[in-house]
Parts: structure tokens; C-alpha cells; sequence
């Protein structure tokens, strides 16, 4: 029985590889040929295009993100969040090339089906602990999204330089401390 996976699963995971060592400019139909050793037409038998193929890596980024739900720690659902919150950023922090494509709508195919599905998982599930977390009469969607903006903008300007050097942030976690509290309140 062969146990590798299918051409398209194995061009993905080619994909997923090659933007965590080279970047999103690197993933290209032609480089992902060349780096899974295939003719260089051949992903074009399993995409569409660049975006298609671009629009599947980031499905699976979601996915990923998605399944770090299962290392939450139980507890009180506002606990729960702030655990969610730090796997946002940690996730964010880890693989940052993986999260700039995430949310290149420049680059991806945003009516996906595949990357719909995976980027509404992470929301609705970050949108049910912010409504379990809730006291206030502000819809939790509107609540969510906008703590994930901030958390998105909080990553994206300590992946780009902007807070990593100032001296008032020593690290990630004090911007992230101040802003779990801006939204959520102290403990």
C-alpha cells in the first residue's frame, strides 16, 4: 500500500515548506515544481493558478491555528480566552510567513471554499469563547473581531520591528498583557 500522499497534498506540503524557508515571493507554481522535483506544468494539474494554490497553503495555516483549540487549557471561559489570545500571537510569532499569507487577500482566492471554511473555524470558535467570556450587551462577533484586530495588529507590528526594540516592551507579552486588559479587564 502506498502511504504517500496524494500529488496535490504532497504540492501543498511542498508549498507550506518552501514559504517557511523562503517566503511568500518564492511560492510560486514553478518553485513549487522545482522544490517537490516534479515537471514544472504539473502543479498546474492540481491548481488553477497561483492564488488557487497560494489560497490552499493558507487554508491549511487555519487549520493549524485552528487546532492549537485543543492545547486551551479548560477552565473559566475568560481564562480560555486569554489562553486563545496567546495562541493567536504565539502562532503568529512562529510562523510568520504562514501568517502574512493568511491574510494576503492580494495574493489568495478569497471566495475558496477550502480557505472560507478554515479562516470561519478560527473565527466562529474565537467568537464562541469571546461570547462565553462576555459581560456586556456588545454582540461578541463585533467583540471578537475587534480583539482579533488588535492582536493581529499587535504580531504584525513585533513581526515587522515596530514594538520589538522600544524600551517600554520587552517583550510581546506586555503589549499583550495591556491589551488582554483594555478589552477583557484585569483578573
Amino acid at each position: 500500500m502506498d502511504r504517500r500522499p496524494a500529488p496535490r497534498q504532497r504540492l501543498i506540503a511542498s508549498a507550506v515548506a518552501l514559504l517557511a524557508a523562503e517566503g511568500v515571493e518564492a511560492v510560486t507554481l514553478r518553485g513549487i515544481a522545482k522544490h517537490t522535483g516534479v515537471s514544472h506544468g504539473a502543479p498546474l494539474r492540481h491548481f488553477a493558478g497561483r492564488a488557487e494554490l497560494l489560497s490552499a497553503v493558507a487554508a491549511t495555516g487555519f487549520t493549524e491555528l485552528y487546532a492549537r483549540r485543543e492545547e486551551l487549557p479548560g477552565g473559566p471561559p475568560r481564562a480560555r480566552l486569554i489562553a486563545a489570545c496567546r495562541a493567536y500571537v504565539g502562532f503568529a510569532l512562529e510562523t510568520p510567513a504562514m501568517f502574512e499569507l493568511m491574510f494576503r487577500h492580494d495574493l489568495l482566492d478569497t471566495g475558496d471554499a477550502e480557505l472560507l471554511r478554515a479562516s470561519s473555524a478560527v473565527f466562529d470558535f474565537f467568537a464562541e469563547l469571546a461570547a462565553a467570556a462576555s459581560t456586556g450587551d456588545t454582540d461578541p462577533r463585533l467583540v471578537a473581531a475587534s480583539l482579533w484586530a488588535a492582536l493581529h495588529g499587535l504580531a504584525e507590528l513585533w513581526l515587522w520591528g515596530g514594538l520589538d526594540k522600544a524600551s517600554f516592551a520587552p517583550s510581546i507579552d506586555v503589549p499583550l498583557a495591556v491589551t488582554l486588559d483594555a478589552y477583557l479587564g484585569s483578573a
